[in-house]
This record gives structure tokens, sequence and C-alpha cells, in this order.
């Protein structure tokens, strides 16, 4: 039966994800594989017979399917998959590329649930290869089978240790290499209990699995190995998903260096590459993106063996007055919030440590007076350093003591969380440090972090203590750091995070249908005027400048006039999108016979600048003064479509490139969290004696434009609006330019 259409916002975009039964393809009743072999020690062979254990540890009646051999792994084989008299849950296809996409057919035409193609050979390799994937994809399109794949492998159908307790890492990964070290992490006592290698995603894509993973009680974080996402919306609803559920997502996308289009027109076009988009999408929705496997595997073993924070003595993290006064925390405070502490048997560990730690934004309040007391009680000498990092010098952890101090650690209210880094593994220390902390891990909520820095690996305390044990452990120091950056980051998102596709507009405002009336007057591609982007503007409530439009000297002299003071005189032209680069913008022009003059000016360097620019006319603008200048606008990333753009700087945006993005849907909190993320937040807040700016205007303003952006997100390319100059009451759009899809 075919699948009900999936529901829409108004730019046309999923607000929800597709129901995919996923049980029934990691629990057939019936599996076949086609291209099976049992012939020696050949990769099919090898291949068929994992598929078969996997079938048998199902009770799933397996079938072979092939026309070389009579029976294949007992079982006697029939010619094609059309001839299997059964019900096909999973359809296993083994042949070469040349066939494989026939035989996919067939396993559609027999009504199979799924399949899953391992052959290479399609869109990786070029223009043939994508020509196979097309017909391969039409052939998905128009049945209701369901494909994982191509060039992909087995590693779903990888037998997992079932000794292991605790929540489990659930693994997508594009390429069943690189997710090797991660299911590998078993061996160290790191629980996985499922794995998808997704490939070239024709159909199954991460979004599916993820969804899936994250319903699963067993499951305690998503880690993921990803080249490129099928759909950015679907990225953005899975991880919206596993949000609600509580289940952490780790992710190293690769493509860091990747840009976006070339040919922006804009500001905000030009600040947008598309690995920058993704990032905040993974900052907006709560991803923790990690570079290295080893931090894949150590990042997520953390959120696995970790319980989230509990804090209530300070309340739940970012439950803020929404006023511009209490907004301005940045995201590194917020996570100041969350006490931690080091702890160490060397003052050079302790300190290299603490300087890590506080690098990366994470906050080391000095321990409570009473707590520092205890501790030069007679657990540690007076003359070694016990506020935060804490050093023992190393004999204490050796009898009684060392657990006395741990002990005392945690159960101070200023601490959190509890770093612990054991640089070199000397057994007489390690062997009781070690035993010491896994028994203080069992009597307290907060998390400890164990940094294991031998380069052996082998040490029984590590092997046994700490690897048995429900600590999160790592090898190196900045893992370790990267770690407690993402467990306060990630706890605090859950505390604030509220679905922004609860309330997604699907119908437009009305302000979208003069909106299109004006671009409708120009070819795609091209711009507005700045009188008529303006206009678009304030369709949407937001603010502009008083302009006037003037197409002689004569009206620009009245338009002046009424305007009464300084004005600023520009030309207005859609071919002419950066007006002061070429010197079509004059400031404080004033009085009669200067206006004049300007105005003839102005139209004699449009024509310099560019001798076929279609020129509207000359606008005569107000003279807005006092405020921070900033840029909001709109680019079109082609994975997420709209994506919003904050920066600060006006016309040297580009220059200092501090901006801060986000994709809609998105919260009122979400863009005053934009506003956090730039360096040149504070100039928003008051420097050198000047006043704070309107933050709930700038906020506002945000928000509108995202709604503009939904609206006409099959009409509008490019917006920007530079400068927006926040004013310390209200914010004031000095400059506009649209750009038509």
């Amino acid at each position: 039966m075919p699948a009900l259409p999936l529901p829409l916002d108004v730019s046309g975009r999923p607000v929800a994800l597709r129901a995919v039964d996923l049980d029934t393809f990691l629990h057939p009743r019936s599996v076949a594989v086609v291209g099976a072999s049992d012939a020696g020690g050949k990769p099919n062979s090898l291949m068929t017979a994992r598929i078969k254990a996997f079938a048998d540890e199902r009770g799933a009646r397996f079938h072979a399917v092939t026309p070389v051999y009579e029976t294949v792994q007992g079982v006697k084989t029939v010619p094609s998959i059309l001839d299997v008299d059964d019900e096909i849950d999973l359809a296993v296809l083994l042949t070469g590329v040349e066939r494989v996409v026939d035989h996919f057919a067939d396993a559609a035409r027999h009504g199979a649930k799924f399949a899953v193609i391992f052959s290479a050979g399609f869109s990786e390799i070029g223009v043939e290869g994508r020509k196979l994937e097309a017909r391969l994809a039409e052939l998905v399109r128009t049945h209701d089978t369901r494909l994982l794949g191509p060039n992909t492998n087995l590693n779903a159908f990888s037998e997992f240790r079932t000794d292991l307790d605790g929540p489990a890492i659930a693994l997508v990964t594009q390429s069943g290499h690189q997710g090797r070290p991660i299911f590998q992490g078993q061996e160290l006592g790191i629980r996985l209990s499922h794995w998808a290698p997704t490939g070239n995603e024709v159909d199954l894509e991460f979004a599916d699995f993820a969804r899936y993973f994250a319903d699963q009680s067993e499951v305690g974080v998503i880690a993921a190995y990803i080249e490129g996402f099928k759909d950015g919306r679907t990225l953005m609803l899975a991880a919206d998903h596993a949000a609600r559920a509580r289940k952490p997502m780790v992710i190293v996308k690769v493509g860091r260096t990747a840009e976006g289009a070339s040919m922006a027109q804009s500001h905000t076009g030009h600040l947008t590459g598309s690995d920058a988009v993704t990032s905040a999408v993974f900052r907006q929705l709560g991803v923790t993106r990690v570079d290295g496997l080893d931090e894949l595997l150590e990042v997520s073993a953390m959120f696995a063996r970790t319980a989230p924070p509990r804090r209530s003595r300070r309340g739940k993290p970012g439950r803020k007055s929404r006023s511009a006064q209490e907004s301005s925390a940045t995201a590194t405070e917020q996570g100041n919030a969350h006490g931690v502490c080091v702890y160490a048997i060397s003052g050079g560990t302790g300190a290299h440590m603490a300087d890590m730690a506080a690098a990366a934004g994470l906050h080391l309040p000095d321990l409570t007076p009473a707590t520092q007391r205890t501790l030069h009680d007679g657990l540690i000498p007076a003359y070694l350093r016990v506020s935060n990092p804490v050093d023992c010098g190393g004999p204490p952890v050796m009898d009684e003591r060392g657990r006395k101090i741990l002990d005392a650690i945690v159960a101070d209210a200023k601490v959190d969380i509890v770093i612990v880094p054991i640089t070199g593994a000397v057994d007489s220390m390690s062997t009781p440090m070690v035993r010491d902390l896994v028994a203080v891990s069992e009597t307290t909520h907060k998390p400890i972090f164990v940094v294991w820095g031998s380069p052996v690996g082998t040490e029984v305390p590590y092997r046994d203590g700490l690897l048995g044990s429900r600590l999160p452990v790592f090898r190196t120091f900045a893992n370790c750091v990267t770690a407690v950056r993402a467990y306060i980051d990630y706890w605090d998102f859950v505390g604030r995070h509220g679905s922004p596709f609860a309330d997604v507009p699907t119908e437009p405002l009305p302000a979208a249908r003069k909106a299109r009336r004006l671009l409708d007057a120009v070819e795609p591609g091209a711009a507005l005027s700045e009188h008529e982007s303006k206009q678009i503007l304030r369709a949407y409530g937001i603010k502009t400048s008083r302009d006037t439009l003037c197409t002689s000297a004569r009206e620009a002299v009245a338009a002046a006039a009424r305007l009464k003071g300084p004005v600023v005189m520009k030309v207005s032209s859609p071919d002419l999108a950066h007006k002061s680069d070429a010197g079509l913008v004059e400031l404080g022009v004033e009085g009669a016979t200067k206006v004049r003059a300007t105005y003839a000016e102005l139209l004699r360097r449009a024509a310099r600048a560019n001798c076929t620019a279609r020129i509207d006319g000359v606008l005569v603008c107000e003279m807005v003064r006092g405020g921070v200048e900033t840029l909001v606008g709109v680019s079109t990333d082609p994975l997420f479509g709209p994506v919003v753009t904050l920066g600060v700087g006006g016309v040297l945006v580009e220059v200092f490139e501090d901006v801060a993005f986000r994709v809609p849907p998105f919260s009122a909190g979400e863009a005053r969290r934009m506003v956090d993320e730039l360096r040149g937040a504070k100039l928003l807040r008051g420097v050198r004696g000047a006043k704070p700016v309107d933050e709930d205007a700038l906020v506002d303003v945000i928000m509108k434009v995202q709604r503009l952006a939904l609206d006409l997100a099959g009409d509008v390319r490019e917006i920007d609006i530079n400068p927006l100059l926040v004013r310390p009451h209200g914010a004031v759009a000095l400059d506009a330019l649209v750009v038509k899809q």
C-alpha cells in the first residue's frame, strides 16, 4: 500500500520523518541471498555464510538464489528470486553491478520488503554509474521494496557481543571501513548494538536509521561517520527526534573545506559555506561534531556511560529570562554553571589538564573552604594545592587517603564533574587509584572522566579496572576535554530544547503575495533594487529608513526638505548591488544646491560603474544615527534550503567574518543564541561607555526574516539587510538587497 504523503511546511519541506519498518529489516522472518555461493573462500561464499548465520540467529527461513549451484549452505537453490515460493522480508544481492539492478527489479516484483545491494560502481564512479543509479532510484520510487545501498557492505549483519551491559552505541556509517574502529570498541568493553552502513543512500538514509535507533531502549547514543547527507531537512528531523528521546548524536562529518556556490551576489551568500551551515545545524539541534574516529568512539562511549547531570540546586540550564539584559551569556558562559574539578597525582599533570579545560571554556571553580580544609587535614600535605586543580602528590592514593580524597571532591557543592588524568602507569599508585575511582563512581551521580595516558594500554588497572567499569575512559587529554564540553553542551541543549517542527507555518502570510508581485517582474537570478527590496521587508513588518525614490533633481530637493536635515542619497538600481564600493552613496547631504549636485554626480558615477545598468532613480533617505551596524540575511544552501545569517560589521562584515547561521525553523531562543555566538556581541551590549542596543528588536528582525525565508523559499535565493542598524530602542534596515531564485 502506498505510504501516506508527509506533512509539509510552507516552504514545501517535510515536518515529519517517514515511517520505515526497520524491525523487519533487522529481524526478518525470511532471507534470500541472490548470488549465493559456498565455493571455497571466495568473497561471495563468506558473505553468504554470514547472512545464513544472521538468518539462523533470528530463526528466519533462508533461501539461496543462484543458477550455478544445486545447494548452498545445505539449502537447495533456485535460479531466480522470482522462483522463491515464500514471502521475502530481506533480499541480499551479491551479484556484480552489471546485473544487480535487474536482480533488484526482480526482488521488487516478487514483493521483497527490503533489499541490500553490496555492489559498487554507481554514482561514485561517474556519468555511467549515475545513470545506473538513476534507474535504481526509479525502481525504488515505483515499488514498495526499501533499499539499503548500493555500494554498501554487510556490517548491519555483524555479530555483536552480548556479554556487555549498559546503554549501547548505535552506529551509522557511509563507509564500512571507517566504522571498524567503533565496532572494535567492543574489545574495550564498549557496548555496540547496531551498525547501519548506508552506502550511496538511494533509498534508506541516515535519518531513517537515526530515528529507529533513537527509539530503541538499549541505545544510549547514536554515532555516525558521514560523507554527505542525503537531505538537510531529514537530518534536522532525525536530530530533533533523537533530542526529544534524549539520545545524543556524535558525528564525524567530512568535507570541512567544501564551499557553497560561488555565484552569490550578496554579502550573505559569500559568507555561507555548506560546511559552516552543517556545523550550525549541529549546534542548533544538539549534535556533537568531532573530527577523528578516536574522538567518535570515546565521546560516544562517554555518553553511553554517563547519566544526565542533576543540578537542581542551581536550576535547570537554559531557563533564562528572555530580556535582552539576561540574554548576554555566551554558550561558553552557560557551560560555566557546571563546575569541573581536576584531580591528579602530579602538579604538572593537573596544571596541564586544567589549562586545556579552561581553554575549552570549562569552568574550574575553587573548591569550598570546607572541602579544602578536609583535604589538608591529614589527606594531602599542606604545601600542595587543593583549590582546583587538586594535587595530592602521589603517595596518598596508595592507602585509605586516596578514597577519602575522592569522596571529599565529589561531595563538594561546587563540583559537577571530576576529571582524573593518569599520565603514566605506576602500578603501585595506579592500581589502588583505579580501584578507588571505580568504587567512588558507584556512589555518585556526578560523572568522573578518567584519562589513561600510558601508550602501552596493556596494564591490568586499565584493561581490567577501567575498561571493565562504567567509567568514561580516554587515551588523550584532548579527547577528554572534548567529551566534557560535549556532555555539558548537550545536556544544556536538552534542558532548553523544544521541537521547532511542532508549530512550523504551513501557509504563507498575506505579505507573501505582495512580495511575489515584485519578484514576478524580474528574471530568475536577478536582483531587485533597494527600493523594491525594502518594500518586501516592510511587508513583513521590518522597519526600514524613510526613503523617497526620486527620478529628478527637483524631486530629490523636495524629498530632502521633507526630511528636515542632512540626508543620505544613493542610486537605486537592481544591477548595482554593492553601492558603497562604487561610490554610489553620499552621507550627510544638506541644502538644495548640494542635493541637486549630488543627484547629478551619483548618476554620472552609476554610468561609469555600469553603463548598461538599469537606474530606477536616486533614493533620498533619512539620516539614521546611533547604534551598531549588523547584517541579517538569507542564502540558499543546496542541502538545507534557506539559511538565516547574522553578522556584525555592516559593509565590513566580510572582513570580520563574524557571523552565525541558523536553518529554519528555529525559535526566538535560537535567534538569541545566534547573537551570543558573535565575537562582536560585546559591541551590542555596550563598550567604552556606549549604550547597549535593543537585542529584542534584533531578535524580532531575525524571526521576521526567517518567516520571509520560509514563505518565499521557492522565490528568493538571497536576502541582504546590510546594514541593519540596531539602536538602543529598535532596529532599522538602512539598505536591502533581494535576489530572485
